[in-house]
């Protein structure tokens, strides 16, 4: 479980499930992903990131606003499905929590953390060229693009608007 100024990132819950059901069945939140999101398929990937932490020791953690919300997202640092021996930050949050740095705030805790707890050179971010709010967010992080590693997501079907993806690096600090 890690802490920031405002915000708890702690393992899931079995009640996380339908206030996650909900944003991944959103279309605002999904935009830059290639659908939406139904209740089974929302169970199955909440069952693929407990999976995840319980075989890593670190992975996607719901995210808190005590007092205010027992879930508005997760954000973390995992291994891709498709990249086994890397390690990337993501999140996804609610729309109603958009907008006021809590993704940037979770993500910088979830990297600290990995850089204090595991031997990294890098963590990774990846995103779509048109995914404009992410792209902020990995800057604000330092993140910076590698033009020369952008590759076609294996997990978007080709022809796929969504499948030219691009790669952003952040190296371990001195």
């Amino acid at each position: 479980m890690l802490s920031t100024q405002r915000l708890l990132l702690r393992p899931w819950r079995d009640e996380d499930l339908e206030p996650f059901a909900a944003m991944s069945a959103d279309p605002a939140v999904m935009e830059h992903f290639p659908s939406t999101l139904d209740r089974a398929s929302s169970e199955a990937l909440m069952t693929r990131i407990r999976a995840h932490v319980d075989r890593h020791g670190f992975g996607l953690w719901a995210v808190e606003l005590p007092g205010v919300a027992p879930f508005i997202g997760y954000t973390g640092i995992a291994h891709p499905l498709f990249w086994p021996d890397q390690v990337e930050v993501g999140w996804r949050l609610a729309r109603a929590h958009w907008g006021a740095g809590y993704a940037t705030e979770a993500a910088r805790a979830a990297i600290a953390w990995g850089f204090a707890n595991l031997p990294l050179d890098e963590i990774l971010s990846l995103t779509v060229a048109e995914n404009l709010r992410s792209q902020n967010v990995m800057r604000k992080l330092g993140f910076e693009r590698d033009p020369g590693a952008d590759f076609e997501h294996p997990l978007v079907p080709e022809g796929h608007r969504l499948r030219p993806h691009w790669l952003f690096r952040l190296p371990r600090p001195r």
